[in-house]
């Protein structure tokens, strides 16, 4: 592939919802641009972007992948991204590299949730949009009744530029409606053929084309809607502009597997999407946090974004570089800005799927990775140590599932949080903690499905099995009333023996853990042994009388006791501590505490009712609701921690994966009787 400028380079992710065909319209856009010389298949498990072997075996996108390809002296840069919400996180780092955003449909299943999401996401980042609805050879593909939803959905923006002639249910020919040209693709290659009378329908699609340039500035809306019509230029010059700017959604059809509407649609494309000399600029952040504006200027200092990372043991560490100014070239310095060390930039590749082609420079606007970059994250901003600047990172998602993971051979916990720091590496969506409390090793994500793939790549990659389990709850006890107990140790030994006796005072406080103070009069119990006796009575506190959970609110005061002048020592008092500690406690009427947290759910009106419910369901108090954008309300709640692990789950299924939440700690409150009765059979029954 030749060297191209950025006003030649077209930056384009592919979004939508899970099957609508994102990587299948990949596949045919690189065999017809000649970037394959075949076609892959996602059931034959030979596509190029969906080259993992997790992806071959699930057969579903679970990264972003990137695969150029040249069209009418352009290249795009296509950045296929995942439709499942699992793998978001993917998503979220193909929008963040790409100028412009394809956003597939089927056209039997029509718009989705994941259409509204990449709609969401592309304004978000102020993308242009392009729809493609896609199986139209399909007869049970209904396109005019997708087009209407679409409109429907997103507004008179949305501007139908190719549409299919559908004669007995098969969709052979498709009609250019901006150039009033049909192409018939019956035997495989595009015919131009005479324009086939559709009637009204042709004329409603034109209007929909003038609607959306009507939309395009205040000046052809009021020449619209004063009943002035547009020329001719003024249409195709509106349909330009207003698709670059983002004020129109263009939408083309076809079919990817048998290769339909491809041309018209890569036609449409070059002509209409942004290069990069039009999006892809930046603001970035000074040292002092002033902006700075970054142009598309090969010739300025460099400044790049590791928007994804590779971090395979048989492949290598792959940083992919999206490069916003200057350009990067094989032996560059270049420094990170999160860590402030120098990075020498080794081999230079163009990727293509998995593979790799060298690259003399990746130039401002274009994409391309560096192998080898061993102190990059992906996030990093790689700049010229004479422009230090920093570029905005990826947004993620919010990883909301937690599980305990467990090595189904012990031992192997090394290996697990060793192999997990790795998977790390290529998806900061996944966060790791090992519990000390709990003494488990935990993990979030985004869902089922995106955790099950860490437990197969942990296995697949890094040689170690694991199973999951729902993490254990951090409860804790206190005590209710105020006991007085004797804890006396006495053991004797051949030579000198062990005696300490104390006295010892239990009540309830606010304390987080224990408060120790002292009363003491006329020597009973000599100063010395005082730091024994708190030390004894610390130790005893992180197991409760109850189920064995840490205790907090805890007031222990010595108030007298005895000693051995020969005897004594600070093991003894140690030890007599913990005997009064285990006395005292039964007595003083102890509970269990279970943690509360605060939930902030953000659903669609549809899924108040089921979802307010739900929270009900679990032992949690509704505090109150706000209006959200888009039809939605924020639910505000407490919820007991305990009933919280499959909530994500239950949330994505309610609102269609819309639904959306926030959970922090807030505080210990007591625990139900029943429910701290099953806690402690529990507990009881581990011990066993």
């Amino acid at each position: 592939m030749k060297q191209y400028h950025a006003k030649e380079i077209l930056n384009l992710a592919i979004a939508g919802h899970s099957g609508s065909g994102k990587t299948s319209i990949a596949e045919a856009m690189l065999k017809l641009s000649g970037a394959t010389d075949r076609l892959g298949k996602i059931s034959d498990g030979n596509t190029v972007c969906d080259y993992d072997p997790e992806e071959i075996r699930r057969k579903t996108s679970v990264s972003a992948s990137i695969a150029p390809l040249e069209w009418k002296n352009r290249k795009i840069n296509l950045i296929d991204a995942p439709g499942l919400l699992d793998f978001a996180g993917a998503a979220a780092e193909a929008f963040r590299a790409a100028d412009s955003v394809l956003i597939t449909i089927s056209g039997k299943s029509g718009a989705a949730v994941g259409t509204e999401k990449a709609v969401e996401a592309a304004d978000e980042r102020g993308l242009s949009k392009v729809f493609f609805v896609n199986g139209l050879c399909d007869e049970s593909a209904r396109f005019y009744r997708v087009f209407e939803d679409l409109k429907a959905r997103f507004g008179p923006s949305v501007c139908p530029l190719v549409v299919p002639y559908i004669v007995d249910g098969k969709a052979n020919i498709y009609v250019n409606v901006l150039e009033y040209k049909a192409y018939d693709y019956s035997k495989g290659a595009p015919v131009e053929v005479k324009m086939p009378d559709m009637g009204e329908r042709l004329e409603g699609l034109r209007t929909a084309i003038y609607e959306a340039v009507a939309e395009t500035s205040d000046e052809m809306f009021d020449k619209y809607f004063s009943g002035e019509a547009f020329t001719p230029e003024e249409v195709i010059v509106g349909v330009s502009k207003g698709v670059k700017s983002g004020a129109i959604i263009p939408v083309f059809c076809g079919d990817a597997l048998l290769m339909r509407g491809m041309e018209q649609f890569l036609n449409g494309l070059v002509w209409l999407l942004p290069t990069a000399v039009d999006k892809a600029g930046e603001i970035a952040a000074d040292l002092d946090g002033n902006p700075v504006e970054l142009a598309v200027n090969e010739d300025a200092a460099a400044a790049a974004l590791c928007f994804k990372t590779i971090a395979d043991p048989f492949v290598g560490k792959v940083s992919f570089l999206k490069v916003i100014s200057g350009k990067i070239a094989t032996e560059d310095q270049l420094f990170d800005m999160r860590t402030g060390a120098t990075e020498r930039i080794g081999k230079v590749v163009k990727m293509c799927g998995k593979k790799q082609e060298e690259m003399k420079i990746i130039p401002a606007g274009d994409i391309g990775a560096v192998l080898k970059l061993s102190g990059v994250s992906t996030g990093d901003t790689l700049c010229a140590p004479s422009r230090k600047v920093t570029l905005d990172g990826i947004r993620y998602p919010r990883s909301t599932l937690r599980m305990a993971i467990l090595p189904k051979t012990k031992g192997d916990e090394d290996k697990v949080a060793q192999g997990v720091f790795k998977l790390m590496e290529e998806d900061p969506t996944i966060l790791f903690e090992n519990n000390p409390e709990t003494h488990q090793m935990v993990i979030s994500g985004l869902g089922e499905q995106h955790l099950n793939l860490v437990v197969s790549r942990l296995k697949n990659r890094y040689g170690v099995e694991t199973i999951l389990q729902t993490p254990k709850v951090p409860y804790r006890e206190k005590i209710r009333k105020k006991v007085q107990v004797q804890g006396r140790h006495k053991k004797q030994t051949g030579g000198h023996g062990q005696f300490g006796d104390v006295w010892i005072e239990f009540e309830p406080c606010d304390s987080e853990g224990l408060e120790f103070a002292e009363r003491v009069v006329g020597g009973s119990v000599p100063k010395g042994f005082f730091p024994a006796v708190e030390k004894g009575l610390r130790e005893c506190i992180q197991k409760g009388p109850l189920a064995g959970y840490p205790v907090v609110g805890l007031r222990a005061t010595l108030y007298d006791g005895s000693y051995h002048p020969v005897d004594s020592s600070e093991m003894a008092f140690k030890m007599a501590a913990s005997v009064a500690y285990r006395n005292g406690m039964p007595q003083a009427d102890p509970v269990l505490l279970e943690p509360i947290g605060h939930l902030k759910a953000t659903v669609p009106d549809t899924s108040m009712g089921d979802i307010m419910g739900e929270i009900n369901k679990r032992r949690g108090r509704v505090l109150g609701m706000e209006p959200a954008e888009g039809g939605s309300q924020t639910i505000d709640a407490e919820v007991p921690v305990a009933e919280m692990s499959d909530f994500s789950t239950y949330v994505r299924q309610v609102t269609q994966g819309r639904g959306t939440f926030q959970f922090e700690f807030e505080r210990y409150e007591e625990c139900p009787p029943q429910i701290a009765q099953k806690v402690i059979d529990e507990s009881k029954q581990e011990e066993t």
